[in-house]
């Protein structure tokens, strides 16, 4: 079963469970789903890999909305927007401890050959792509920088 039948199931659960938050969040995620496959120059096919990506931006979306709500003392919103990024990132791929991430960037430099600070571009271009979903954009460039300056 695909990630677009995951939600589509998961909706009918949340609707028979009457779970509003959830409903709401699982119902955004297939909405972005179904623009995403008829959106121009889509052959209607929606791969988990797309799917991946589209889970990853709503939840950042959905961070950086509860963060503004906070600072705008607001956390009736903050918390509802902290409910739904926490519905959303079940259906992400486990995110990577800061040694499975130090792991996988060192597999990827050696893979790369970068030697240096200046071959960061490749690093990043590569480890973004493959590590999509299971780490933060933030933290990879973070390491990479870290590891490409030793």
């Amino acid at each position: 079963m695909d990630l677009f039948e995951t939600i589509n199931a998961a909706i009918k659960t949340a609707m028979l469970a009457q779970d509003k938050v959830r409903l709401q969040a699982l119902r955004g995620i297939k909405k972005e789903f179904l623009e995403a496959k008829t959106a121009p120059g889509s052959d209607g096919n929606l791969s988990d890999e797309t799917a991946t990506k589209i889970l990853v931006k709503m939840a950042k979306q959905r961070r950086e909305s509860a963060k503004i709500y906070q600072e705008q003392n607001r956390p009736e919103l903050a918390e509802t927007e902290l409910a739904e990024m926490a519905v959303i990132e079940e259906y992400l791929p486990k995110a990577l401890t800061d040694e499975e991430l130090e792991a996988e960037l060192v597999k990827i430099i050696a893979a790369v050959g970068a030697t240096g600070p200046a071959d960061m571009g490749k690093v990043m271009g590569t480890a973004t792509k493959a590590l999509a979903g299971r780490a933060d954009g933030r933290a990879i460039s973070a390491k990479v920088k870290e590891l490409l300056n030793k």
